[in-house]
């Protein structure tokens, strides 16, 4: 097996994908923070399908972790990321440092509006803009045909179609659908710090999402579906729960507190131990 050839630096990235480009090859782009899993790897086969040549960048991104998250103690393994995304097809892995991402003096924010303000936007103050500004840079250093980012980060999703909506960048978003364990758990690189007695626990949290979207299908009012499924997760275990909400799934805006119809998404984060698990899904 080859070795996956690793570029560092925005001038690198950009002379590859500019000779692929000679050739008339469509380029595909997949962003990660590494720690890679079965999720990370199906966002690569998918990109495969529809670019000829497939970039995936390892980058974790300190801008989007607030003062008492876990951005030191993220899991990083360069050498074992290589190789799962040779297995998977890749082509070309981008892994800038810190200070090619980010050079002395940048002052530069993008921040997304609407969208990026409910739900993690709320726990998690800040986070939005450093995912946003992140993207915004990788997309602008790859320029790439398509870019493939995973649904279990719905809202990340959406914040990222509407800055390329609005910025007018020329790359096609595309999502690929949550892996998940056979028990339900999404697929997460902060899995790995759930204990052994956590691991079943942590299934619930897509249970209970289910159950709440089965219940305002069934037309029970919004808000009494998600007041019931906090109230199950605290039950089962989980200290904390961030938030359990009925969505609309371009847009993000509240559905509710009665009872609800057309398209709808239901999203949940909340904490087991010392872990945050989010989920979300939808008909």
């Amino acid at each position: 097996m080859r070795e996956l050839p690793i570029v560092r630096t925005i001038a690198d990235l950009r002379a590859q994908v500019a000779a692929w480009r000679r050739a008339d090859l469509r380029v595909g782009f997949v962003p990660t923070m590494g720690a890679l899993h079965e999720g990370h790897l199906s966002l690569v086969r998918l990109a495969r399908t529809r670019a000829d040549r497939v970039v995936a960048s390892v980058f974790v991104n300190p801008t989007q972790f607030g003062p008492n998250e876990d951005f030191d103690a993220y899991p990083r393994d360069e050498a074992r990321d290589a190789g799962l995304l040779e297995s998977a097809g890749c082509h070309l892995l981008y892994a800038p440092s810190v200070a090619e991402m980010y050079p002395p003096g940048a002052s530069t924010t993008v921040t997304v509006a609407g969208v990026s303000e409910p739900l993690d936007g709320q726990a998690r103050p800040g986070h939005f803009a450093g995912v946003a500004t992140v993207v915004t840079k990788l997309l602008n250093q790859c320029a790439p045909d398509v870019a493939v980012f995973g649904e279990k980060d719905f809202q990340q999703l959406a914040v990222i179609r509407r800055l390329v909506r609005d910025l007018d960048l020329a790359v096609e978003i595309v999502g690929g659908p949550t892996a998940r364990a056979d028990d339900g758990l999404a697929l997460s690189s902060r899995n790995a710090y759930l204990s052994e007695a956590e691991r079943p626990v942590a299934a619930r949290l897509n249970a209970v999402l289910r159950e709440v979207l089965a219940k305002v299908r069934a037309g029970e009012p919004v808000a009494a579906a998600e007041q019931a499924a906090v109230a199950a997760l605290l039950a089962a275990g989980f200290r904390k729960v961030d938030y359990v909400e009925a969505r609309v799934p371009e847009t993000l805006e509240r559905l509710g507190p009665g009872p609800a119809s057309g398209p709808l998404r239901v999203l949940g984060a909340a904490h087991l131990g010392r872990t945050r698990l989010i989920d979300n899904l939808g008909d």
